[in-house]
């Protein structure tokens, strides 16, 4: 991951969930004092006790003890966040507002402002679950208030998660959740249907679905690896008239194919996060 730049204060972990967990592991192995990160969790896991333990992290301090944060990273679950963070706001330091960095689906940059006022410099981030093993892609929008330093600070932070990447308008967010937020998801279920199809042709199950892994998995590497365009590789493993493009004309069949269902499938999910969003505010 990034070197995190120096950090005027201290910052704040709200949530310590899998995404959390993940984050803190990234920063600590890049070298980032376990004494200047402040965790609350109203039921840390054991990970994150032993950390507690064994690199000096402070973990859920009293509500007393939450000056000098510099940045806050929220990491709540969406439909907990406004109790979260009216919980905590008493606490910071008068006068001052750090750095909010938020992970949290459909809680958006104006929802952050309603508790901490409109000049309140406030990124909104959209990781995925491959986040979990540092192999994730994050896409943030930044309020118009985040300095340069500051959104310096958020990558190095988020690419603790994998690759970090910035849309300008906060509206492409939802693009952004429907496309590699929920993605993961469609590809889990490629394998499925993979596993399934292959089954229906005569192989085993755990065959069929070793197959199906194998075959998912090291696409992906392939193409991470190989820095070609998808249809790059696709036309280069497809010979006319073998079996690939006999399959492949069912897939790419321009009214019932793979990627009109795609498009259908993304619209869907960028539909329902403006939607999600929309009732969080």
């Amino acid at each position: 991951m990034n070197a995190i730049p120096d950090m005027d204060g201290r910052l704040l972990l709200l949530g310590a969930g899998r995404m959390g967990t993940a984050m803190l592991r990234g920063w600590l192995a890049s070298g980032q004092p376990a004494d200047r990160i402040v965790v609350l969790d109203p039921a840390p896991s054991e990970e994150i006790r032993r950390m507690a333990r064994d690199a000096d992290l402070i973990l859920n301090p009293s509500t007393g003890k939450l000056d000098d944060i510099s940045v806050l990273v929220a990491a709540v679950k969406p439909q907990v966040m406004d109790e979260a963070l009216s919980g905590i706001i008493p606490a910071l330091s008068a006068g001052t507002t750090p750095l909010i960095l938020s992970i949290a689906a459909g809680c958006t940059i104006a929802s952050f402002k309603q508790h901490f006022g409109e000049d309140a410099p406030v990124i909104r981030a959209m990781p995925n679950t491959p986040a979990a093993i540092g192999e994730g892609i994050t896409g943030f929008a930044a309020s118009p208030e985040v300095s340069n330093a500051q959104k310096n600070m958020a990558r190095a932070l988020l690419s603790a998660l994998g690759e970090v990447v910035e849309v300008t308008d906060e509206s492409l967010i939802d693009a952004v959740t429907a496309v590699s937020g929920s993605g993961p998801a469609y590809v889990f279920l490629l394998a499925e249907c993979l596993t399934e199809a292959g089954m229906r042709q005569g192989l085993p199950l755990e065959l069929a679905s070793r197959l199906a892994l194998a075959t998912v998995s090291g696409a992906g590497a392939l193409l991470k690896a190989s820095g070609k365009e998808p249809a790059a590789l696709r036309k280069a493993v497809t010979s006319p008239g073998g079996t690939t493009a006999a399959a492949l004309e069912v897939l790419m069949d321009d009214q019932e194919g793979l990627c009109r269902l795609m498009e259908r499938a993304v619209a869907a999910a960028a539909r329902r996060s403006r939607e999600l969003a929309g009732k969080k505010n």
